[in-house]
């Protein structure tokens, strides 16, 4: 072995101890993050309510107007707590974390997770329709990037110290190491490689050993037994993805589809959480299964208590409880929800199946798990992390080929319903668009109104070949807006059109600009973003772009260069690395 090649097996090997043990740190860090979420959680409901026990029974013997009152308060706490804190603590959390590693170098302010602990802890105990997951990923992220900058370790370091967290924030609060793991690699990094991969499978180990010695190690949900009855019934779990490849999209946009209607209220946004605690409670009186986590109303469609059309109008209630619950400003995760709606879904399913084929199916219960991993598979795009988590969280292994089916089904047909999964969604809709990157983040957060010049050097539609010719020899530019009296842009004319009649003197004075300008011109309007500017200035390599007023207005308003798109556009980059900066020390 040459020297050189010892000295470059050396600094991996350091890179992978430094690591490694940064991933341990993170994984105890954020084990004991995760547990103590779940005593603030219980402690929190045990105030609101009396007891942290089962939900539903300890709801059954309170009167309706203290159902009501309890979450209205805790919107009342968590509106003002997350607007004046800390907003990026609003909502599922995920979206905010993937975009921090791919846009921000992994940077995630310090105060996120003391806010978003309290926050979601609320949210979740007062009774709002939200999983602990979405919370815990932002928690342990944080956690994972507040180590890493207090240690002033490389943006590299920092996503993969992100990505620890995240896995140790699943690992614990599921009790699922692998599923942990793959959600760190799959969901949030995105990033599969061996370098990334020994930190956060030691990162979620150490959380769920923490996680378990704790809280105990048992699964989360009691199975019945199962048995594939007959190779036909595949059959039936792979018309059960697909339909949870619908039901995952249509969970995606009703929940954005509510946050619209709700962002259109026209008064302080931390008033609206209490408003949407309180429908929230009122939707509670008669479906109370829809309140908190959920798991109680999972348990029931497991073992075939509920029946089936029940569970279809608990799974349509839970989506709109859910969206109303996020929307409204309360902070929590959408994996549990996921789960309930994927339950209810598969077990009405389930019931029908076997009723119509007794001798091929098994019993609802088995398709109500793989409903719960196949709606998790089609909302977020992440099959290999849903029939994980599910396999580890019931503890059953003979269920995990229809597991498998119903996942990568599901996931298929709702790529091809919407690219974009409920985590990206979110970001798409703030015009974040993190397969594309930082940089074209930026351009489409940029409009051309900051980038264009106002003076204008056109020329009048009845301008004469021959003044023409004196004005281009005199000036430094190659093309010419041609306009109208009323400044309506009606053409361009560039040293292109006008060469091939340079040296024709004798149509000087008898041919005007409009018959030579080319009529078809690309514009722009200063609305559009700089994206797009520069896409259609690129596309036949225009030296410049005519502004005009509006789509069906062609009043020219300004020009665009390339030159004035790169100078705004970097401005505007080391204006967002001091932002960060000053964010990572607050």
């Amino acid at each position: 072995m040459s020297p050189l090649t010892r000295f470059k097996l050396s600094l991996w090997t350091k890179e992978q101890v430094i690591l490694m043990v940064l991933g341990v740190l993170v994984g105890v860090l954020g084990g004991y993050g995760a547990v103590a979420f779940r005593w603030l959680i219980d402690f929190l409901r045990t105030l609101s309510y009396g007891s942290a026990g089962d939900l539903l029974q300890v709801v059954a013997g309170l009167p309706w107007w203290y159902l009501v009152l309890v979450p209205a308060a805790g919107g009342l706490i968590v509106g003002p707590l997350i607007y004046f804190f800390a907003r990026e603590a609003k909502g599922h959390g995920v979206p905010e974390v993937m975009e921090a590693v791919t846009l921000k170098g992994g940077l995630i302010r310090k105060r996120v997770v003391i806010i978003k602990s309290l926050a979601s802890a609320l949210s979740i105990a007062v009774g709002g329709s939200v999983g602990r997951e979405g919370p815990i990923v932002q928690i342990g992220s944080a956690i994972g990037s507040t180590v890493g900058q207090v240690l002033k370790v490389s943006a590299n370091r920092m996503r993969i110290l992100v990505g620890c967290g995240a896995a140790a924030g699943i690992a614990a609060t599921f009790n699922a190491p692998v599923a942990g793991m793959m959600f760190a690699m799959e969901i949030i990094l995105g990033d599969f490689a061996i370098a990334t991969f020994s930190p956060i499978v030691l990162s979620a180990v150490m959380a769920t050993a923490i996680s378990r010695f704790h809280l105990g190690d048992f699964p989360a949900f009691v199975v019945p037994a199962y048995q594939l009855v007959s190779a036909w019934e595949l059959l039936f779990y792979a018309v059960l993805g697909l339909l949870a490849g619908v039901v995952g999209v249509t969970f995606a946009k009703t929940l954005y589809k509510v946050e619209d209607f709700v962002d259109a209220w026209r008064f302080p946004e931390y008033l609206k959480t209490p408003i949407a605690g309180a429908a929230l409670g009122a939707m509670g009186l008669a479906f109370p299964w829809i309140l908190g986590v959920g798991y109680e109303g999972i348990e029931l469609a497991l073992n075939n208590q509920m029946v089936w059309w029940m569970l279809l109008a608990v799974m349509g209630v839970k989506i709109l409880a859910t969206s109303l619950t996020i929307a409204g400003g309360m902070s929590g995760g959408i994996f549990a929800p996921s789960l309930v709606i994927g339950s209810m879904l598969g077990g009405s399913f389930g019931y029908w199946a076997h009723a119509l084929f007794p001798a091929i199916t098994a019993g609802p219960g088995a398709y109500a798990i793989v409903g719960m991993a196949a709606v998790v598979a089609g909302a977020t795009h992440g099959p290999l992390t849903a029939f994980l988590i599910l396999f580890e969280m019931t503890g059953g292994y003979e269920i995990i080929l229809p597991l498998m089916i119903g996942c990568v089904i599901a996931t298929l047909v709702a790529q091809q319903i919407n690219p974009e999964s409920i985590y990206t969604l979110k970001l798409i809709r703030r015009g974040v668009d993190i397969h594309a990157g930082k940089d074209m983040a930026l351009l489409r957060s940029l409009t051309v109104d900051q980038a264009m010049g106002r003076e204008v050097d056109s020329i009048p539609q009845d301008m004469t070949l021959g003044r023409f010719h004196d004005k281009m020899v005199a000036s430094k530019y190659s093309s010419f807006p041609v306009v109208d009296q009323q400044g309506q842009l009606v053409g361009i004319l560039s040293h292109a059109d006008y060469e091939a009649h340079s040296f024709e003197k004798e149509l000087w004075d008898l041919v005007v600009v409009a018959e030579m300008a080319t009529k078809e011109v690309r514009t722009v309007t200063p609305k559009d973003t700089l994206d797009v500017a520069l896409r259609r200035i690129s596309e036949r390599d225009f030296a410049t772009l005519p502004v005009v007023a509006g789509p069906k207005d062609r009043r020219l308003v300004g020009v665009i260069s390339h030159r004035d798109i790169i100078s705004v556009y970097t401005s505007q980059l080391r204006k967002s690395q001091l932002e960060e900066e000053e964010k990572s020390s607050s």
